[in-house]
């Protein structure tokens, strides 16, 4: 994937001014899936401030249009995803959908919320890519509603191989405004962390559901 290295840098430092992206390697943090993390991304955070959510519609945005062209249609993945899919669904003039993990139990059931006509182009809006598998389980609710998928645009990617590999299998563009390298790049830079915390977040990166277990 290519990165606009300065758009990766910038990202990176608005999110960890604001403290939507936490590092804490001597304290981790635990996921809901168990592995201990010396990270912690919230980018619901950008929301609160106004200077970092425009700044991200107006540079996803552009990546929509760079990559895919203007779509017909916006989605955004529930629920991180709604807000910033929405302002650059506005952004483009173009209508928004979003897409929920799995259909509702009541009502008209729906998974997709919203108006999508069969054969719309559709360009996806997620906040952050881990593992990948939920934000392909709303590409694959778009394909089944009929929709021409044209690939993912995310504010923020772990680079797990495993992501690599699920969005390769799925013939899934992703495309994001930063990742965890640059991440580690512009936190060092601005003395954020240290040399010998670097090394443990890299190592973190290599086997994440095996780092620091024995500490449970």
């Amino acid at each position: 994937m290519d990165f606009n290295k300065d758009t990766a840098k910038k990202t990176a430092e608005l999110l960890l001014q604001i403290k939507a992206i936490k590092l804490s390697p001597q304290e981790p943090f635990t996921w809901a899936s168990g592995w201990k993390s010396p990270i912690y991304c919230d980018n619901r955070i950008t929301l609160s401030y106004p200077p970092v959510r425009n700044f991200l519609k107006q540079e996803i945005a552009k990546l929509v249009e760079e990559k895919h062209g203007k779509p017909d249609v916006i989605a955004g993945v529930a629920t991180g995803a709604i807000a910033i899919g929405i302002l650059v669904a506005q952004e483009l003039g173009v209508p928004f959908v979003y897409v929920r993990p799995e259909p509702k139990k009541h009502g008209r059931q729906n998974q997709i919320e919203g108006h999508i006509e069969s054969g719309q182009n559709v360009v996806v809006i997620e906040d952050l890519i881990s593992t990948g598998k939920s934000s392909l389980n709303a590409v694959k609710a778009l394909k089944e509603a009929h929709a021409n998928v044209k690939g993912m645009i995310a504010i923020f990617s772990y680079g797990f191989n495993i992501a690599t590999e699920n969005f390769k299998n799925d013939k899934v563009e992703l495309t994001t405004l930063s990742n965890y390298e640059h991440l580690l790049e512009q936190a060092l830079d601005s003395k954020y962390i240290t040399g010998e915390e670097l090394r443990t977040l890299e190592d973190w990166r290599i086997a994440p559901s095996e780092w620091n277990q024995n500490d449970k």
